[in-house]
């Protein structure tokens, strides 16, 4: 079997489940393109843990982790089996790193919003494995790094979340424009991920005043370090789709590896 790619998905408002836009259209293109996956395992933004845990369950259920919504975003269902034998291999992967095999979670809405397009048929084991809040990029990098061999046994390694997510400063104006410091740091993002330099990503920090106006907390931006951790150096990044939206979040997807190519 060929080594999978890796992906990351900007995933934006949930009410992108209701739309054909040009991000659902690519999330859609991707699961298409892309070698068929044993099953997934996805980082996302919002499973922000202390310590690390990894969903356990022969059937996760699927979480409607968001407020204010329309009634029809709560009846959606992903109904995406589990594999309690991967989850135990990834904890065994990540050790000496603690894992919890997790049987409570299940799959938020940064993981089935997305894959509901990739994958709209639900027929591939999903996986979540949680962000522990507690530890610095570095750490995350690591266990990205330690996932990797995930991908030579036809499993897609994936992130869900934004590299630019401030909604104190979104603009809730239809058509509203991007700020320019998000339109910087995303293209600070682009153009490290375009070169391989994983330690530009790694240390955002070190952009400045636009990396703390687009990070001002960082779990929407960690999954995009596991992603790139479980690279091999060189490989290629392919820019699925980009653009921000309400002012202040990023849609950027990518894929990387041979697929990218």
């Amino acid at each position: 079997m060929s080594r999978m790619p890796v992906a990351f998905f900007g995933h934006g408002s949930p009410m992108n489940v209701r739309e054909d836009n040009r991000y659902t259209r690519a999330w859609r293109e991707l699961g298409r393109a892309l070698p068929r996956p044993r099953a997934i395992l996805c980082v996302s933004a919002h499973w922000y843990t202390r310590g690390t845990s990894v969903t356990a369950m022969a059937a996760p259920k699927t979480i409607h982790d968001f407020y204010g919504f329309p009634r029809e975003l709560y009846e959606l269902q992903y109904p995406a089996p589990g594999d309690p034998a991967l989850a135990a291999r990834v904890k065994d992967l990540l050790a000496p790193t603690a894992v919890a095999l997790d049987r409570e979670w299940g799959l938020d809405h940064g993981t089935w919003a997305v894959l509901r397009f990739a994958y709209p048929e639900a027929d591939v084991p999903v996986l979540q494995l949680s962000i522990d809040a507690a530890q610095p990029a570095p750490f995350h990098y690591e266990l990205g790094r330690r996932l990797a061999p995930l991908r030579d046994a036809g499993i897609l390694v994936a992130g869900s979340g934004d590299v630019v997510h401030n909604l104190r400063l979104m603009r809730r104006e239809a058509g509203a424009a991007p700020y320019d410091w998000a339109v910087r740091f995303n293209d600070f993002v682009r153009n490290a991920l375009a070169r391989g330099d994983h330690r530009a990503l790694i240390e955002w920090e070190a952009a400045g005043e636009d990396a703390r106006l687009s990070i001002p907390t960082p779990e929407h931006y960690l999954p995009l370090v596991y992603c790139i951790g479980a690279l091999e150096d060189g490989e290629p990044a392919r820019f699925a789709v980009d653009g921000i939206e309400i002012g202040s979040v990023s849609m950027l997807s990518v894929v990387f590896g041979a697929a990218a190519a």
